[in-house]
């Protein structure tokens, strides 16, 4: 009798087919998630062969490419990558600015800078670069760098220096707001409103973080919210008897914003 050929379920065949499966399940989970950031198509290439060919030793698989820092942020808060490889210079918002930006995310991806100019160095590792990687760049290095990626702690942040632009998202469109142009900032529920003279901004940040980030740029004068002092014209009192309280008057703006009886003394702080 001729012996019968295994079923597909359940025989060797299928037990290894389960096996390979597993196998390559457990490769593409191990897989660093790579953002490329090079307004240089040639560049991005370069990136992707790198990438390719140091994949046997570090699993990897790139989920995006992007031309500046603006599109890096966007690509970042849609692919949630482990770490961008990012150009300094180009144009619009810069990779040293667009880092910034991407350590305020929940999560927060390593960002190795790839460059062919070394006087940023300084700077690059001022906002946590896990690497600085010069044009050409080396398989080896690259290889290295991938090897060194972690989770950056939540405190990272804070350490930094200040930014130039609130990052809002709205209706999955990424918006830059100048800090410069942002006349108070105010708490409401687990949200941040920014002001500026022409509309109101959603940041889904703390106002105790942003507090701690722009020392002497704002004043707190109530718990939910902080005035920028470039914009404050000083103080004044509204009402008659009890009903008396004093609000913060800002340069050409008619909003008054009242401040609490606790805060009260950054009016004698502010005069003197």
């Amino acid at each position: 009798m001729q012996p019968q050929p295994e079923s597909d379920a359940g025989g060797p065949a299928s037990a290894r087919a389960l096996e390979d499966a597993e196998v390559t399940t457990a490769a593409a989970v191990r897989s660093l998630k790579v953002l490329i950031v090079d307004d240089e198509p040639p560049a991005r290439q370069r990136l992707r062969d790198l990438l390719s060919d140091a994949a046997a030793e570090c699993p990897n698989r790139v989920v995006g490419e992007a031309t500046n820092g603006l599109e890096a942020i966007e690509q970042a808060l849609a692919s949630q990558p482990d770490v961008v490889l990012m150009d300094i210079q180009m144009p619009g918002m810069t990779g040293l600015e667009a880092a910034r930006h991407l350590l305020s995310m929940p999560r927060r991806p390593a960002v190795v800078f790839i460059t062919a100019y070394d006087e940023f160095a300084l700077q690059a590792f001022e906002v946590r670069a896990l690497d600085y990687l010069m044009k050409p760049v080396r398989l080896a290095r690259l290889t290295e760098a991938l090897g060194r990626v972690r989770p950056l702690r939540p405190g990272d942040a804070e350490a930094l220096s200040p930014r130039r632009h609130f990052c809002c998202t709205e209706r999955g469109r990424v918006w830059l707001v100048p800090v410069a142009d942002v006349l108070y900032l105010r708490a409401e529920l687990k949200y941040v409103t920014a002001r500026t003279r022409q509309r109101e901004y959603l940041l889904n940040e703390s106002l105790v973080h942003l507090e701690k980030e722009f020392p002497g740029a704002y004043l707190r004068i109530h718990r939910n919210c902080l005035v920028a002092r470039r914009h404050l014209a000083g103080f004044e009192r509204m009402g008659e008897g009890e009903e008396q309280r004093w609000v913060a008057v800002l340069q050409d703006w008619p909003e008054r914003l009242p401040v609490s009886r606790r805060q009260q003394h950054v009016i004698r702080e502010f005069r003197g």
